[in-house]
């Protein structure tokens, strides 16, 4: 930092991402992507970019896309939760990036899970 004005604006930037983040509040939907070793070796990556890039496409303001580490079924990599509130917790075993828009669509728009990939289906 040169000077008093980069930072404010440095605090203005972080304040309006922390307000984003209240809007959501309890009432969002959140989209968590396991991003341990585990699932980064399985293609977890490629999956996240594209749960960021379809939610924004398709101007989703109630959905928070976000990464968290070891989910515990590593065979199952790559691993996506969704949580909407009040509905259970779904799971999402297997993922790809070519999967993301199909439960963006049905699930998160429209409220259907995607039963053939969640992780009752496969095991």
């Amino acid at each position: 930092m040169k000077s008093l004005e980069e930072l404010r604006a440095i605090r203005e930037r972080v304040q309006s991402s922390v307000n984003i983040r209240n809007e959501h509040g309890v009432d969002s939907t959140r989209i968590v992507v396991g991003m341990a070793t585990c699932g980064i070796a399985a293609g977890a990556r490629p999956v996240l970019s594209a749960f960021v890039e379809e939610v924004a496409r398709r101007k989703l303001a109630h959905v928070m896309v976000s990464q968290t580490g070891c989910i515990g079924i590593c065979r199952l990599e790559p691993v996506v939760e969704v949580y909407v509130p009040g509905e259970e917790k779904v799971t999402y075993v297997k993922m790809t990036a070519d999967k993301v828009a199909k439960i963006v669509a049905d699930h998160i728009v429209n409220g259907k899970v995607v039963t053939e990939y969640t992780i009752g289906a496969a095991e």
